[in-house]
């Protein structure tokens, strides 16, 4: 008779930590989902960001190709792509965005010598990012030779940029993206064919986020 009541309070005990247990995982499951959340939600109107003295504005016209005008639905994504001229600069490419012959753009442009130049209003649409422009936020790079390999310089501005972006929208290192993991195209060409760079940029930006906080 012993035995079954102590058998019966040790499964009472042990289906009150059960239960104890399950309320904790929850909670903290809910806490992670609204901070997430809240985070997500973080930028109300994109068009409201300041930007830093680093980055260069040269926005270019609406056109109704390269600079549509048409606003984001969101930003779940921070896009990045390699240019298509090797050796080009950040100007080149911009003035090839603001020219009649060009139907596609990016909201940033980072040079070989580091410089950043801002093409698009972060509230709008860039040309760039096939089906998923209407909630991406793109960023050309430009690179000197046919390995698409960037440059230090080019580089770390890449990283301090990204790392600005995703403070600046609410989003994390898994929201910044390739080209060529919406399309499949090799873009960014090094990014793509080295799995292991790309792995390393992302750590890189995580690092200069926490070396910023």
């Amino acid at each position: 008779m012993k035995n079954r009541r102590r058998r019966k309070k040790k499964k009472s005990l042990l289906k009150k930590i059960f239960i104890f247990l399950l309320i904790v995982a929850v909670a903290a499951v809910a806490l992670i989902g609204a901070r997430y959340f809240i985070n997500r939600q973080k930028v109300v109107k994109l068009d409201e960001i300041e930007m830093p003295d680093w980055i260069k504005s040269e926005i270019i016209k609406v056109d109704g190709t390269s600079r549509s005008g048409e606003k984001l639905s969101s930003v779940k994504d921070i896009v990045v792509h390699y240019v298509g001229n090797p050796g080009s600069t950040a100007e080149q490419n911009r003035n090839f965005y603001a020219g009649d012959q060009s139907n596609v753009s990016s909201h940033f442009v980072v040079g070989l010598k580091g410089e950043i130049i801002q093409c698009i209003p972060l509230s709008e649409m860039s040309a760039a990012s096939n089906w998923r422009n209407n909630d991406t936020i793109s960023i050309e790079v430009c690179h000197p030779d046919d390995t698409g390999k960037f440059n230090k310089k080019t580089y770390k501005s890449l990283v301090k940029l990204v790392a600005w972006l995703e403070d600046q929208c609410g989003l994390e290192d898994g929201d910044v993206i390739r080209h060529y993991d919406i399309t499949g195209k090799e873009c960014p060409r090094y990014f793509v064919t080295h799995e292991d760079a790309w792995k390393k940029f992302k750590q890189d930006v995580a690092d200069y986020r926490k070396d910023e906080q």
